[in-house]
């Protein structure tokens, strides 16, 4: 044999080898997690929960065709901040500080330096973790005078004392990702400007405000690269650039990718204008559904589409800012077959479309009618790497992967689940039955809080969402033994600080810098 024959005989077998020390490399890595919370989408706007919806969802339908969708899917509030908590930290919203309402662009950060997040605890595992988008958790700016504070950020001159060109505190580089790029707020709530790793990428440069009909938003600074029709687009290509760089890396990767939109202003793209037929709020979601479409394309030419496990889903049900009544007149019904929206402690404020996609994990097409809510995220995520949760931990987060992996259960995944309305309303789930603690919707929706139509209606509100998914009919006079059941069950999770099994913990107080924020605005 000529030496040539033998050096390439030796080549061939180090080949062979490196290819199936790969390819076992491959199969062992833990899947890339991709989190995209959308804003203000109601399950009812998607397709594929709503077959007779009048928007076209033609992306998030094969990815739910691919994967499975959860049809009683709920956020832990009915509105942004809170949820975004319950996510990121496993632990139901009112347990922190924050026990009604929401945060501005001003407020100081809500998750403590000490609470575990998903991010945290996936960086321990070896994960690269990011965020991209709305933050709406809070940090703290830097301040020109550290005497005179800031204002509470509903009004113009609330932002004076910020110095932009110092890196803000407490972000959320601080709270386990790696790397971060966002706003504040929401998308009509200043000051506007990107926050890369904790420094502005710009300075404000003027103070905008828009009055158009749905795009109205806050006057506040504006830094001179943020362009408010361009920031959801903008958000999508940080998404791609990270996924890309990332997917060449070697290790896994965590990215949340919290969408401003279709919350207000309601900003679809020329592109995108008049495209659904029906009125702006029908052109943004479906321009939302168009770049859900390129980030697949993202995950699939990067080449890790099979490792990549991706969730989609909303912070809480549709708002009315998106005019329903003229949704509703064309046919569509963004609350689908339930009561109220964003806001309300009926279903319509935190039923939301839910869907996960994993490749060779969860079977396509698949449908889970099991009871799930979003603070489960932290615990399906352990569950996928192997973290052992502590008592202090994600306190009311419950693994889904057994409903993902469609395995017999003897039981629900969750014995109960509590439902927040913005002004601080409960009520709690189990079963096909849902107990609300307060007259009314607890939100927007009529009967309203304070409103007259509340007059002589019952304090509590019972019903069956199997017989009565619209929860038109009350029935906690005829079922009082319930009533006690479900009251009980609240109060135990309420006491105990946790809804899962483990040591007691208790909840947050209120802070009292944050004793004057007026939380009901939004």
């Amino acid at each position: 044999m000529s030496i040539r024959i033998v050096k390439n005989v030796a080549f061939l077998a180090v080949l062979l080898m490196s290819l199936q020390c790969t390819s076992q490399k491959q199969e062992k890595q833990a899947p890339n997690i991709i989190f995209v919370l959308a804003d203000d989408m109601g399950i009812g706007d998607v397709q594929a929960f709503n077959a007779e919806g009048k928007i076209a969802t033609p992306n998030l339908d094969l990815i739910a065709a691919e994967g499975m969708r959860f049809t009683d899917a709920h956020t832990s509030s009915a509105v942004c901040t809170p949820t975004r908590y319950g996510i990121i930290t496993g632990r139901y919203n009112w347990r922190s500080p924050l026990k009604s309402g929401v945060l501005t662009g001003t407020s100081k950060a809500l998750i403590r330096p000490d609470q575990a997040t998903v991010a945290s605890m996936l960086k321990e595992k070896g994960y690269t973790t990011a965020f991209v988008g709305k933050w709406h958790l809070g940090w703290d700016w830097a301040l020109k005078n550290d005497s005179l504070g800031l204002g509470n950020g509903w009004n113009a001159d609330d932002f004076e004392n910020i110095d932009f060109t110092k890196p803000i505190s407490n972000g959320p580089n601080s709270r386990g990702f790696d790397y971060a790029y966002g706003h504040a707020g929401s998308l009509d709530m200043a000051p506007y400007v990107y926050v890369e790793n904790g420094m502005a990428t710009s300075q404000p440069d003027r103070e905008t405000v828009n009055e158009g009909k749905y795009s109205w938003w806050r006057k506040g600074p504006t830094g001179s690269d943020f362009i408010h029709e361009e920031v959801t687009p903008h958000y999508f290509e940080k998404a791609e650039e990270f996924i890309r760089k990332e997917s060449m890396a070697g290790k896994p990767f965590f990215l949340y990718l919290a969408l401003p939109s279709p919350h207000t202003p309601i900003l679809p793209t020329k592109e995108f204008q008049g495209k659904s037929g029906l009125n702006p709020y029908g052109d943004f979601v479906m321009m939302v559904d168009a770049y859900m479409g390129e980030l697949e394309k993202a995950i699939k030419e990067a080449g890790i589409e099979e490792n990549t496990l991706l969730v989609f889903t909303s912070d809480n049900g549709c708002s009315p800012a998106a005019k329903i009544d003229e949704l509703q007149a064309e046919g569509h019904y963004p609350s689908y077959v339930y009561r109220g929206h964003k806001a309300d402690i009926f279903e319509g404020g935190h039923r939301v479309p839910f869907i996960v996609k994993w490749p060779g994990k969860v079977a396509a097409g698949s449908v889970s009618d099991e009871t799930i809510c979003t603070t489960d995220f932290f615990a399906t995520c352990a569950g996928i790497v192997g973290h052992e949760i502590q008592d202090n931990e994600a306190e009311d987060s419950f693994s889904i992967l057994p409903a993902l992996f469609q395995e017999k259960l003897d039981r629900p995944i969750r014995e109960a689940t509590v439902h927040h309305s913005i002004n601080g309303s409960f009520a709690i789930r189990m079963g096909d039955w849902k107990l609300a603690m307060c007259p009314g919707s607890g939100g927007w929706s009529m009967p309203r809080p304070g409103s007259k139509e509340l007059k002589g209606l019952p304090e509590l509100q019972l019903y069956n969402l199997k017989t009565d998914p619209g929860e038109t009919h009350n029935v906690e006079a005829e079922n009082p033994e319930k009533v006690k059941e479900l009251k009980a069950l609240l109060v135990k999770y309420i006491q105990e600080g946790r809804s899962t099994p483990g040591a007691a913990q208790a909840n947050d107080p209120i802070e009292e810098d944050w004793k004057q924020i007026e939380f009901t605005k939004n």
